[in-house]
């Protein structure tokens, strides 16, 4: 490689070893570009202002103004709830509000209008949107063992509206030009969420900072005491998450990859609890009255919303089934599934759309969409597919980094339900696109055999006696989880002591109702 350097301008110019040029900004070059960011900074801040910290009292450069932040959570929850829906069980939605108001009360921001809601997920994990709305899942309510741990958790994640930490990731990301985006494979295939709702669910993909992380923790541990909890329960749910290693076929990720570990979590939280608690009584725990709470539990993944077995996907609800490319990776959710191909090279999703099919024809959706801008150009047919009404052909979707092709098949299911089966391969008509056709031509009603799939719930019963713990689950008999899992779910370990009496969960099969 040569180096030539132009002098005077402050620009240097290396020759790769290929002959093309590229260039490296030099000193003078290097002055005048901070000297533009500085004064661009200023800029934005005269046109944004500076906003306050509700936590530290400082002024901080926002991109994004509060009154944003509470457009993107509103929008956001009817999305959140569509992608992964609410849990089906007042009581326990009206608990985790009840205990999520308690918090925010003490909160920094008491005047906000908070929302909390319990999500039908079985991924452990819980997450913050601007503008006070706070989602837990059944997996991490089932993997808790007390009122004062979800308090904890709660708390912990009231701590990242409050401190504005959503906020102040969004400004950096827009301050680098890269922007949020949705997760999904094929967010753009039918746009049904706005501007907001899109980024809302890319927020859900967001990695905090370390810093932010160690103020969460410092603000939920303050909050669930100043609420009445115990905060030395705290601990112990570090302890359960660091035992949980991701689990395959997960849409939302797992809370220790949103909720990166700032150092020794469990060690840290033990000191700032201590602390807080020193000198105080009558602080709460409330074990046994939070157990009892999730007896019957739905736990994993609902089958009933579809489920995989060996290569074929079944959805009861919707009534069909369809035959998956083999050996492709799996990510099943709510009503939809996502494959993909061992070279990543060819996507496929399957989704049932509903409440937006009225009673057109597939072909006239096709062109609904097309009139509507949402499709640049479709080509294709109609024609039945399994007994069902339907479209296929290939599509082109527009997007902001230029117009994609793919193959697209709709089939009516019913009269406000359609199947939407996209999928797209690095060249057309490769193997990846084969595949992709057949499982689309595959689509049929569901196997009867298969319609009523059995549930995992879980049960909370007392030890009979005194013993080790392996040896008191293992005295309940079959299971619908194994050992390790179970351990975990209840934060023990095999030789840990259990008292007659103690509450335990273990998790059982079920009636699909």
């Amino acid at each position: 490689m040569s180096l030539r350097l132009e002098r005077g301008v402050g620009r240097e110019t290396r020759m790769s070893h290929d002959g093309r040029e590229t260039m490296r900004v030099g000193p003078r070059r290097v002055v005048a570009s901070f000297a533009l960011l500085i004064a661009g900074l200023g800029a934005l801040a005269a046109l944004f202002g500076c906003a306050i910290n509700p936590v530290t009292g400082r002024r901080e450069l926002s991109l994004v103004t509060t009154d944003q932040e509470a457009s993107i959570g509103r929008e956001g929850l009817g999305a959140v709830v569509s992608e992964y829906g609410i849990y089906d069980d007042p009581r326990l939605q009206a608990y985790v509000d009840s205990i999520g108001h308690r918090l925010a009360a003490v909160s920094h921001l008491p005047g906000l209008e908070w929302h909390f809601t319990l999500l039908d997920d079985p991924t452990v994990n819980a997450f913050a949107m601007p503008g006070g709305y706070i989602y837990i899942t059944r997996g991490i309510l089932a993997h808790l063992n007390s009122e004062a741990q979800l308090a904890g958790v709660m708390g912990h994640e009231i701590g990242h509206v409050t401190a504005r930490h959503t906020a102040a990731q969004m400004t950096k990301q827009q301050l680098a030009g890269l922007g949020l985006g949705l997760a999904q494979a094929f967010s753009t295939t039918v746009r049904q969420y706005s501007a907001e709702a899109q980024q809302a669910l890319g927020l859900l993909m967001l990695k905090y900072g370390r810093d932010d992380e160690t103020q969460a923790d410092e603000l939920g541990v303050a909050y669930a005491t100043k609420a009445g909890w115990d905060p030395r329960q705290i601990p112990m749910t570090y302890e359960m998450l660091g035992r949980i290693s991701d689990k395959a076929g997960q849409r939302l990720p797992s809370y220790l990859s949103t909720h990166p570990d700032p150092g020794d979590r469990q060690a840290r939280t033990t000191q700032l609890a201590a602390a807080a608690a020193a000198g105080k009584t009558g602080l709460a725990v409330n074990e046994r009255s939070y157990l009892k709470r999730l007896d019957g539990l739905l736990f994993g993944t609902d089958p009933r919303a579809g489920y995989v077995e060996g290569d074929g996907f079944y959805d009861p609800r919707a009534g069909i089934q369809l035959e998956l490319p083999a050996d492709w990776k799996r990510q099943p959710g709510r009503q939809s599934i996502v494959t993909v191909n061992a070279a990543q090279t060819a996507v496929l999703e399957a989704r049932v759309v509903t409440g937006a099919a009225d009673a057109r024809s597939p072909g006239e959706r096709v062109q609904t969409l097309l009139a509507a801008g949402r499709l640049s150009a479709a080509d294709g047919r109609s024609g039945p597919i399994g007994g069902y009404e339907a479209w296929s052909g290939a599509i082109v979707v527009p997007g902001d980094a230029g117009p994609q092709r793919m193959l697209l098949t709709l089939a009516k299911l019913s009269d406000t339900t359609l199947l939407q089966v996209s999928g797209r391969s690095v060249s057309a008509g490769d193997a990846g696109e084969r595949e992709i056709v057949a499982c689309m031509r595959s689509l049929r009603g569901i196997d009867p055999a298969k319609q009523d799939p059995p549930l995992l719930r879980v049960a909370v019963t007392p030890a009979p006696k005194r013993g080790d713990f392996k040896s008191v689950i293992d005295g309940f008999g079959t299971q619908g989880i194994g050992f390790d899992d179970t351990a975990i779910l209840n934060d023990r370990f095999p030789d840990q002591d259990v008292m007659a009496g103690e509450l335990l969960k273990v998790v059982r099969k079920s009636g699909s109702r």
